[in-house]
């Protein structure tokens, strides 16, 4: 049996990734009640706010599902010692080390999968005592490390024995063939499940992912040492204009505060910040969270036929 569906009690190694602002509790319980582990994104929320995101998902789902902390949150502290008290089947943390969460999220019989980008991290993150880690590549959107997804995480695979998850481009079945080739336990998805009916996303942030092409989507904020992936529009221009003047940090900063949210809440795809993948030029519909998790097993078989084929000499 897979070892990730069997430490998470899932039908499907499919971990819906913890977008901020798009990974509502109703987006969670939809992938969750897919088969798969959805995830409350914690984002830049209070404690209370993603608490009430838990209590609604309860509401919503008996399967498990977790949350998704970024460690740069000021609330981080509050967040973690509330979910050792509500107790979700997983934190997935982004965004900093988890080293001083570790204990207590273990004692209070929470699975921890890190979000990470590099070996090291890795390697770090399974002296701790992590349950599984999720090894994404730049190829993903928002928040970015610097190695593709088909080097990190065959390399990844090589470092750890605790399961890997592979992150970032991940857009259908033929992908994650492709992860579980390279070793992967399981793999996360998070520009796809922006286009489905639970999301709650604004729809013009839907169409935008739909009508992404390849090169569509940019980085922007390198220079400040906090890459971000985003589809290009008014807001990553002005964030390259102010990059190549090289502007103050806190004018560059100032730029994208509240940008996410505008474009989430307000629809706003001119100075929101669309956050996703290289992968979203592959998205071409809105489909229910269910039918999005079983459609990267659907294919397999005829997926392995084709590589087959074509291996053969």
């Amino acid at each position: 049996m897979n070892r990730l569906c069997e430490i998470l009690g899932i039908k499907y190694p499919v971990i819906q990734g913890g977008m901020a602002w798009v990974a509502t509790a109703e987006l969670a319980a939809a992938v969750s009640n897919g088969g798969g582990l959805g995830l409350i994104a914690a984002g830049g929320a209070p404690a209370d706010v993603v608490r009430d995101q838990i209590h609604k998902c309860r509401e919503l789902t008996d399967k498990p599902f977790g949350v998704n902390v970024m460690l740069m949150n000021p609330s981080a502290d509050d967040i973690m010692n509330m979910l050792m008290e509500e107790k979700p089947a997983v934190v997935a943390t982004g965004a900093g080390n988890p080293a001083k969460y570790m204990d207590g999220l273990k004692a209070a019989g929470i699975k921890v999968f890190p979000v990470i980008a590099s070996v090291a991290m890795a390697k770090k993150m399974e002296k701790l005592g992590a349950d599984a880690v999720i090894a994404e590549g730049t190829e993903a959107g928002g928040h970015i490390g610097e190695i593709t997804t088909m080097c990190l995480t065959p390399q990844i695979v090589d470092a750890v024995s605790i399961p890997v998850v592979c992150a970032g481009g991940i857009a259908d079945a033929r992908a994650a063939v492709a992860a579980f080739a390279l070793g992967a336990e399981g793999i996360q998805v998070g520009t796809r499940f922006i286009c489905s009916d639970e999301c709650i996303a604004h729809d013009n942030y839907k169409q935008a992912v739909l009508k992404a092409k390849d090169r569509d989507a940019v980085v922007t904020g390198r220079s400040t040492g906090a890459p971000v992936r985003a589809l290009k529009n008014q807001l990553t221009k002005e964030y390259e204009r102010l990059e190549k003047e090289n502007a103050p940090f806190e004018e560059i900063e100032a730029l994208g505060v509240g940008g996410l949210r505008r474009a989430f809440a307000e629809g706003d795809v001119k100075m929101g910040s669309l956050m996703a993948g290289q992968s979203a030029a592959m998205v071409d519909r809105i489909e229910p969270c269910a039918d999005i998790v079983k459609s990267y097993f659907d294919e397999i078989d005829k997926i392995l036929q084709k590589v087959k084929n074509n291996m053969s000499i």
